[in-house]
């Protein structure tokens, strides 16, 4: 059966799955190459104590980073700080202090990523590990402690999306402006929770730092994966960590895993089957910029510059586009120019190396002299932390990764996206304004989806799993129902909610009588994106203490999903069934019901992979035997507790 390549990385790292070739929907259970943790790997040492696990199953799976509030001083800080470099040291694991770098720059830089490699962190980013032709996602905290206890964590294999790149980018287009375009061209959850591979004759144009810059912000665009494939440049970019790493007396990989990558690199089958193709022409791509407070909004640098949008603050940090070839460039706009009268402009390297090397070849000094205010490595501004954020009423244009409202700084300032050239030149001239002259376009819009369906297969039942669940339906028709919707923010942070309060108030957000209109046992059935939002437990634990035995939707937010059954409940993905549903039900959703319960019965069967409903059959991807440990153990650290002995 021919796969694609997150199929195939993903079976490479299998510990337990089908019996089969993996296809899009299999739950499986992964041994990770790689796993980092930043501050939080304090928050992950507490779940990791919590489950009783006392020995990190294998310590050269684990890299600990200081990253995100590396400017915070206080005692308070500087403890967890210190107890995480203690226990780093107590079990052997590789530890960087604060200072040294970004946790991902650091993880391509220092070798722990390689072609056909799955590598994992508990940060959103990790999808920039596909820039090297691994397959990196992001996984929550708790999966991060089954790793350290187990060497292992549980996945679902996502649906694979094919881009294809075309052509070459213009003089004076960067990596950035790719993914801002592709942002703001397919806004509408074309690539969500999907696994993206970019191919086609375009890519050999990209340099390496160019695919670091578009497979990191393919998380905004949507992706849990953001592939590359092995070429030249790639094996370029593999010799010189190679060397590097060998002058310090370290070897993650030999020369002979390089030989092997050039002459047999990772790739898919070619006749894999996606469910979507994508086609972008580089050489239609200009500098764009994304927002204010959204990288869903695009507007061509052409286009803003003429409407001189004026800037209080220009951050060139982070790890989508703070490497040696955005710092190059620009100190390129800059040199021998000076920031504008009342504009901050922040520096930060993604890592100590890439500072001193750029100190080395001058460029570092190019950019203070036009007046840039420097700053530790690490994440900073970025995630709103330490020195240099947004005040209220300011402005802000930010190489950064994400412009959410609020997120550098004030609800009440504005920020914009752009590529490092493009922050430099808007520094010196005091509104949004690029080095160049370019024209208005772009690219069109070439997008192709394929027909695919889930294949019913029969499963074996492990005791204690329900061979099927029946139940009433209970249908809510929207999408996005996000998690302040199912458990409200009122009740979030309280610790007196018990199961029977919590099951009164379920659903308040979304639908005030929904908790008196249904009972234990029914069966909620909603749109695309369901438990998008905030990552807060409750929203599956609200509904687990009201008696509903699981969520059928058309697809699920990854957090959502990942927290569900983490927590020992049912989630399945069925968008067809939501679609008959929508046409049976179209009166009432015009109606704007928000939850519509018909009376009758839904019949899941996990034996089959099937539904049954008003005598039509809908398939979903079967549930083996590592959802099905999860459901029967109560969820992961149960699990975790119950293979260590320790429950």
């Amino acid at each position: 059966m021919p796969q694609t390549i997150t199929e195939k990385i993903a079976q490479f790292h299998l510990t337990e799955g089908p019996n089969r070739p993996l296809r899009t929907g299999d739950f499986v259970s992964i041994r990770p190459h790689h796993v980092m943790t930043h501050d939080n790997t304090s928050a992950v040492m507490s779940k990791f104590k919590g489950i009783g696990a006392k020995r990190i199953h294998d310590p050269h799976q684990l890299v600990f980073a200081l990253d995100h509030d590396i400017q915070n001083q206080d005692e308070a800080n500087q403890k967890k700080y210190r107890s995480i470099e203690a226990f780093a040291k107590e079990h052997g694991v590789d530890f960087y202090p604060a200072g040294s770098g970004i946790g991902h720059q650091i993880m391509v830089e220092r070798g722990y990523v390689v072609p056909g490699s799955f590598v994992v962190a508990s940060d959103s980013h990790s999808n920039m590990y596909g820039a090297l032709g691994a397959v990196g996602t992001p996984i929550v905290r708790t999966d991060a402690a089954a790793v350290w206890a187990t060497g292992e964590f549980w996945w679902q294999i996502p649906r694979s999306i094919q881009v294809v790149l075309e052509g070459k980018l213009p003089a004076g287009v960067t990596g950035k402006d790719v993914i801002i375009t592709l942002c703001g061209l397919y806004n509408h959850d074309e690539v969500l929770n999907a696994a993206v591979e970019f191919s086609g004759p375009g890519v050999a144009s990209l340099s390496m730092d160019a695919r670091f810059s578009i497979s990191n912000m393919s998380t905004e665009w949507g992706p849990l994966v953001g592939w590359f494939p092995v070429d030249e440049i790639t094996i370029n970019y593999l010799k010189a960590v190679h060397q590097r790493l060998k002058a310090q007396g370290i070897e993650r990989f030999t020369e002979r895993d390089i030989e092997n990558w050039t002459k047999n690199p990772p790739r898919p089958d070619t006749d894999a089957a996606y469910a979507a193709r994508i086609t972008l022409d580089l050489s239609q791509v200009t500098p764009h910029v994304s927002g204010p407070d959204t990288v869903q909004v695009l507007s061509s640098l052409a286009e803003i510059q003429g409407k001189k949008v004026a800037i209080n603050k220009a951050y060139l940090i982070s790890c989508v586009n703070s490497r040696l070839e955005d710092l190059q460039a620009a100190a390129n706009v800059l040199k021998g120019k000076k920031v504008a009268p009342g504009v901050k402009f922040y520096l930060s390297a993604a890592s100590k190396w890439v500072q001193e090397e750029a100190a080395r070849r001058g460029i570092w000094q190019t950019l203070l002299d036009a007046g840039a205010s420097p700053l530790p490595a690490g994440c900073g501004p970025c995630i709103g932390l330490g020195v240099g954020l947004l005040e209220p009423g300011e402005v802000g244009i930010s190489s950064t990764n994400r412009n959410f409202k609020g997120r550098m700084g004030s609800r009440d300032a504005q920020c914009y996206l752009a590529s490092p050239e493009v922050v430099a030149a808007s520094a010196v001239a005091g509104y949004i304004k690029g080095p160049h002259e370019m024209p208005d376009r772009a690219p069109a819009r070439i997008y192709k989806e394929f027909a695919a369906g889930a294949a019913a297969e029969k499963v074996e039942i492990l005791p204690g799993f329900p061979a099927r669940v029946k139940g009433r339906l209970v249908f809510m028709p929207q999408d996005n129902v996000n998690t302040d919707a199912i458990y409200g923010k009122d009740y979030t942070y309280r610790d007196d909610m018990t199961r029977e309060m919590m099951a009164k108030v379920v659903m308040e957000n979304y639908d005030p009588q929904f908790a008196a209109r249904t009972k234990a046992g029914d069966v909620i059935v909603s749109g695309f994106n369901f438990g998008t939002g905030s990552s807060r437990e409750q929203a599956v634990t609200c509904l687990k203490a009201k008696g509903i035995p699981m969520v059928i939707a058309a697809s699920f937010s990854q957090t959502y999903l990942r927290n569900a059954y983490n927590n020992g409940f049912l989630c399945v993905e069925v968008p067809e069934l939501v679609k008959r549903l929508r046409e049976q039900f179209a009166s009432q959703i015009a109606a704007k019901e928000k939850t519509i319960i018909p009376g009758d019965e839904i019949d899941i069967d996990f034996t089959s992979g099937m539904i049954h409903w008003r005598g039509e059959n809908f398939a979903f991807p079967a549930l083996g035997s590592v959802p099905q440990s999860l459901v029967i153990a109560e969820g992961v650290e149960n699990l975790v507790a119950k293979r260590l002995g320790l429950a």
